[in-house]
């Protein structure tokens, strides 16, 4: 594992002695503008991050890990990070968390927050792996990661994972088994998840592999919870869908509460699919038909990777974990018609 940056290292970059850099991060001391300007683009250029907390300890260890996710909100990534607290301190670590809010610029400033706490190691799920400036930022501050639900397919990086696009075509395929043929789809912003990306894939190649034309693919922030707006368009399109995959279970939460606002009923008028397999989808009134990821194993087995690339310097690898199908009730074979008499279209 290659060696952190230093101070000196920083002072070199911006052509100054590191006294001016020691007085530019204690924000002490006459430091010009121009200066100050010089040595921040340094520091960001580098990677370097001081030893925030007990800086005269003469150990590196912290005994403490950085966990990154996109949201609070969603319980995929509460269950995520229960596998990740359990397995920590199973190492002797803590955790120290925090979200990005599907936002990709949040992610770097997330990381440096959790840098400057002196965290040995991340976890983390980022908006789209190959593209990330978060992961760049991470390399050049020499800190190991293991990237949890971005898609495998890097050497790389460490990553654990599912299928995303084997399981959205396996859960479509299933809805074109019961019989139906105008399937739409509600999938959260592409640009903050590679994941609903790889969905949207999964469902067009089985839209295609069926001889059928995929959409309306209706695109929404991940946090949406009034979807009647658009659920309300899916029944104007002529002829309207009679079943709709959604790219996560809160968004396929939303859509059942949005038809209902507009009365229809799930599956009797239209069946809705999820993908995640939260647990409260079990709970509901219909059950959630959804793809079930092993988000608490995901986050046990990241965790047990990064150990290993701590403390034994293992490669990075990729591990596919399998998900399964869970038969709710809400899909069922087509009615004849999706939108019921009066149903305000």
């Amino acid at each position: 594992m290659s060696k952190p940056p230093t101070i000196r290292e920083v002072a070199s970059r911006a052509g100054v002695s590191v006294a001016t850099v020691s007085r530019v991060m204690n924000g002490r001391g006459s430091v010009s503008e121009r200066t100050r300007l010089t040595v921040d683009e340094a520091i960001r250029e580098t990677g370097f991050r001081p030893n925030v907390i007990g800086r005269g300890l003469k150990t590196a260890r912290s005994g403490t890990l950085g966990v990154l996710v996109p949201s609070l909100r969603n319980p995929i990534f509460a269950d995520a990070v229960q596998g990740i607290e359990h397995a920590a301190e199973a190492g002797g670590y803590r955790i120290l968390l925090t979200s990005s809010n599907y936002v990709p610029e949040k992610e770097v400033a997330a990381i440096d927050v959790l840098l400057c706490n002196r965290v040995e190691g991340l976890v983390l799920t980022v908006a789209d792996e190959s593209t990330s400036r978060a992961l760049e930022f991470l390399g050049r501050a020499h800190v190991p990661f293991v990237l949890v639900f971005n898609p495998a397919g890097t050497a790389s990086h460490s990553i654990v994972t599912i299928d995303n696009y084997a399981a959205a075509r396996e859960i479509v395929s299933r809805l074109m088994q019961m019989g139906h043929r105008r399937i739409a789809m509600i999938a959260g912003d592409f640009q903050a998840s590679d994941r609903s990306n790889l969905r949207r894939e999964g469902y067009e190649r089985a839209m295609a592999d069926g001889g059928l034309r995929p959409g309306p693919v209706i695109e929404v922030g991940f946090d949406s919870r009034d979807l009647a707006r658009h659920c309300r368009f899916l029944l104007s399109c002529d002829p309207a869908p009679t079943a709709l995959f959604c790219s996560t279970d809160m968004l396929a939460i939303a859509a059942i509460r949005g038809f209902a606002a507009l009365g229809l009923g799930v599956p009797d008028d239209i069946s809705v699919t999820g993908f995640d397999g939260i647990e409260v989808g079990q709970y509901m009134s219909p059950s959630l038909a959804t793809v079930v990821q092993p988000a608490e194993d995901m986050g046990m087995r990241a965790v047990e990777h990064l150990l290993e690339r701590l403390n034994a310097g293992a490669p990075a690898t990729n591990l596919t974990l399998p998900y399964r199908l869970r038969h709710g009730e809400s899909w069922a074979e087509p009615r004849e018609t999706t939108a019921p008499k009066g149903t305000p279209v």
